[in-house]
């Protein structure tokens, strides 16, 4: 697995929080995600502070809010579905500029909105510090199953391979003169789709020879076994440690 692989949304910067060991950043945004999850909804106040967090991370993270912002577009489909629960929600409804609202829809759209806002501004502070390539390390480390971090391992090595695959074959078809653009002329396409499963099939079987003639059983050789230090699991513990006790003290004063 070359170093040179790193997904688009790591952003490469020289922070304490990029220099934590992967594991215990996979831990914190974890436990994290299921405290906003298990939040209730009517907490207002609560989802206030753990949107503080978030942003003290990104702060110590040097990740721009434009960043975050540009790229946390991906929930929209989910903002729009909020959009309409209040207007097909049942039971009480409130007036409010001419339309009737449910209120049980409007806690629902609340609920999907925050918890989703904050469970993907977590997941992209993950992956703006954190290269591919460790993430699959943390995820090991964390003894997460052997077969799934490998087809990752696989997946990231050889994804370039079959991108460069695709373009040379798409090359190729146009200097012959195809280029399709209807529905109608999708059949090449589609040929060409099927012949880059073969090739990429084919390819994985020579791979995986090669790899058991070398003595592969099952499990990648691991640049290193050292586990993170406690200091780090401390610290990355501030995360979701604070928001348990946001949650607890949003509950109390409610």
């Amino acid at each position: 697995m070359g170093a040179g692989h790193a997904h688009p949304l790591h952003l490469d910067r020289d922070s304490r929080v990029h220099r934590l060991s992967p594991e215990v950043k996979i831990v914190a945004t974890l436990l994290f995600t299921i405290v906003v999850v298990v939040t209730p909804r009517e907490e207002f106040a609560a989802f206030a502070g753990y949107a503080v967090l978030i942003a003290l991370v990104a702060v110590l993270a040097r990740v721009p809010a434009g960043w975050l912002l540009k790229r946390s577009a991906i929930e929209l489909p989910f903002v729009l579905l909020a959009v309409v629960l209040p207007f097909a929600g049942h039971g009480a409804r409130v007036d409010w500029l001419g339309m009737s609202l449910s209120i049980d829809g409007l806690y629902g759209a609340w609920n999907i909105a925050a918890k989703g806002t904050l469970g993907v501004l977590a997941s992209l502070l993950l992956a703006a510090t954190t290269t591919m390539r460790d993430l699959i390390l943390g995820l090991d480390r964390l003894r997460c199953p052997t077969v799934i971090t490998q087809i990752m391992t696989f997946m990231l090595r050889y994804v370039d391979v079959l991108i460069d695959d695709a373009r040379r074959m798409r090359i190729a078809r146009l200097s012959r003169g195809y280029d399709p653009r209807f529905l109608w002329q999708v059949k090449a396409f589609a040929v060409g789709v099927g012949a880059l499963f073969l090739r990429s099939y084919e390819r994985g079987e020579r791979v995986y020879l090669a790899m058991l003639s070398r003595g592969y059983a099952g499990r990648m050789p691991s640049p290193g076994d050292a586990t993170a230090p406690a200091r780090e699991w401390a610290l990355s513990s501030v995360l979701p440690v604070a928001a348990a006790g946001i949650a607890v003290a949003a509950a109390v004063l409610a």
